[in-house]
């Protein structure tokens, strides 16, 4: 039920088609209704009149069962259809704000749940909340008029006889509550399965060029069958489940009639019913069943609609970890003056990755971040634009606290050339494009000059029209970078952060996108992760972090002076001074 109260706001905005569906939905039952009672009412009637009497009578007789059917026809048009359409603007709608929920959390969130899990929950999960969306009222609405109307009517007949009917409805109410709590269990697992599925499928996709330098087809085709075999043994349980649920509803709508059979025949040898009421009776029986069992067949879109809305609902309100104040300004201006005060910082219930490190970085200078892998310079990175936020202390930009501003403004000043680049499904001018939208041909084609990229772009087929396939797939890594580049020179932001932007890069490809780098750099105020110290001697500062903090500062030539770790590391790279 709570699952169901958190369900129903959903309709609001669309009040007033789904009352009107409901109110065709009333007509069509109450027709459907109406058929054997004007059977009844005729052969009480007009059947009993002269032929010619009769015959003079049947064409109004017709014309207004068309009617009634035209009126049926138009009503069954409208909930098939609009009512079908509010249920896909729902899911619509949903999953814009589940899209925007994936979007607001930190990378933390990402850090621990799978990418083919959180599509299984925009996909699936919600196709089937959007058919519950639409059917259910639908269906217990047109239920509940009929199984109410033929019930009134079918006590018009004969009361006697319809108490025994009710007997067995509710022992196969009883029978379908207790059925229905164990059949929900295995629509959840089976929702969990699939999203296992979902998880492995794109774990595999994503990494193919792996996969296949690897030739590990056999271990991936491994790891697939486990997830599918998993998935099946869940569905296995869940139809094991659904068939007790349903043949033992079929078994009970065969005990009515039974029932109506039984009792009709004592009934009739009483002389309280006559033959041709039983006939009705039974047209009633008919129409009183076909609802029970939409209500049967419901409760099974109802269980794989609410496991469904249970995921989505524990998406939402998970809460970001990273919001704006409710105060928060925008950051404008900036200079580029950059300061980590005493800042700590650690993954979850993990041990501190980050110690008490403080940093003072002057506006247009350059300092590059040096150490070991696991020492903390990306993460230390990954706290300027606030992907994660500090454990303690603080980070500033030109004085001012980050965490006091905006995040959409804080990272408009920030850009960020990481090693691994990822490139959109989309042309060569679009990614470039893609920190801003509004820029004209002319700047895309100035950054594109700036990166050192517009010769290779004009060799291209289509020009800056070229498509880069799935994550750039149809470039070189060169070639990426440099649209990475070109990207963040169109951003044109005072502060720039170079994440090992050329170690995956060749000797030669490295020369060529550090000049672009370098070019990059001046005038802005530019922190370098590097672990090829060859990029960085000329950097203003040079910090050595490692699992215990800072370890030494300075310039390239005082840091080979000192003879400490960092010119233990310039000399294993480099060989000599």
């Amino acid at each position: 039920m709570k699952l169901i109260k958190k369900f129903i706001p959903y309709y609001k905005p669309y009040i007033g088609v789904f009352l009107f569906d409901l109110f065709c939905a009333s007509v069509l039952s109450i027709i459907d209704l109406a058929f054997p009672q004007f059977l009844r009412i005729l052969r009480s009637t007009l059947f009993l009149e002269e032929p010619k009497v009769i015959l003079s009578r049947l064409g109004i007789l017709a014309l207004a069962l068309i009617v009634m059917y035209v009126i049926r026809y138009l009503c069954r048009y409208y909930v098939t259809y609009q009512g079908h359409m509010m249920g896909a603007r729902m899911e619509s709608g949903m999953r814009k704000e589940l899209f925007d929920r994936y979007q607001a959390f930190s990378f933390s969130y990402y850090d621990t749940h799978n990418t083919g899990e959180m599509m299984s929950k925009l996909v699936s999960d919600l196709f089937d909340i959007s058919e519950l969306a639409h059917h259910g009222p639908e269906n217990i609405f047109i239920s509940v008029v009929k199984i109410v109307g033929s019930f009134i009517l079918l006590l018009r007949i004969n009361v006697p006889m319809t108490l025994c009917l009710v007997a067995v409805v509710i022992c196969m109410a009883f029978f379908s509550i207790s059925q229905n709590k164990k059949m929900r269990a295995t629509f959840s697992d089976n929702r969990k399965k699939i999203a296992g599925i979902n998880s492995s499928l794109q774990d595999t996709l994503g990494g193919i060029r792996v996969v296949k330098s690897f030739t590990g087809e056999a271990i991936e085709a491994e790891k697939f069958d486990r997830s599918n075999i998993a998935f099946l043994d869940s569905k296995n349980a869940n139809y094991r489940r659904m068939a007790w649920f349903h043949s033992g509803n079929n078994f009970f709508e065969g005990l009515m009639f039974v029932t109506v059979l039984v009792a009709g025949g004592f009934f009739i040898a009483k002389g309280q019913l006559t033959g041709e009421d039983l006939a009705i009776y039974a047209l009633y029986i008919n129409i009183f069943i076909n609802p029970v069992n939409v209500l049967v067949e419901f409760t099974e879109q109802l269980q794989k609609g609410l496991a469904g809305f249970e995921r989505f609902t524990e998406v939402m309100e998970t809460m970001p970890e990273i919001v704006d104040k409710d105060d928060a300004r925008e950051l404008k201006d900036v200079k580029g003056v950059i300061d980590y005060e005493k800042v700590s910082f650690a993954y979850g219930d993990e041990e501190a990755v980050l110690k008490d490190i403080d940093l003072h970085v002057e506006a247009g200078k350059s300092v590059a971040i040096v150490g070991p892998s696991g020492g903390g310079k990306t993460t230390l990175c990954s706290l300027l634009p606030r992907f994660y936020d500090v454990t303690a202390g603080s980070v500033k930009i030109d004085g001012t606290d980050i965490r006091d501003v905006t995040q959409k403004s804080l990272r408009s000043f920030i850009g960020i050339v990481q090693q691994d680049v990822y490139l959109f499904n989309g042309t060569v001018k679009e990614n470039i494009a893609y920190g801003r939208l509004d820029a004209t041909m002319d700047e895309i084609v100035e950054a594109a000059k700036n990166a050192d990229l517009l010769e290779f772009i004009e060799s291209l087929p289509n020009g800056f029209d070229t498509q880069v396939g799935e994550r750039g797939a149809r470039l070189s890594g060169g070639q990426k970078q440099r649209i990475a580049i070109a990207r963040v020179f169109l951003k044109n932001p005072p502060i720039l952060i170079l994440d090992e932007a050329t170690s995956a890069l060749d000797n030669e490809s490295e020369r060529y996108i550090q000049e672009s780098l370098d070019k990059l750099s001046v005038g802005r105020t530019t922190i370098t992760i590097a672990h090829r110290l060859s990029t960085i001697l000329g950097a203003d500062e040079i910090i050595v972090l490692d699992e215990d903090g800072i370890k030494e500062r300075g310039n390239h030539k005082e840091l080979i002076k000192k003879g400490g770790l960092y010119e233990k590391y310039y000399r294993m790279q480099l060989g000599a001074v």
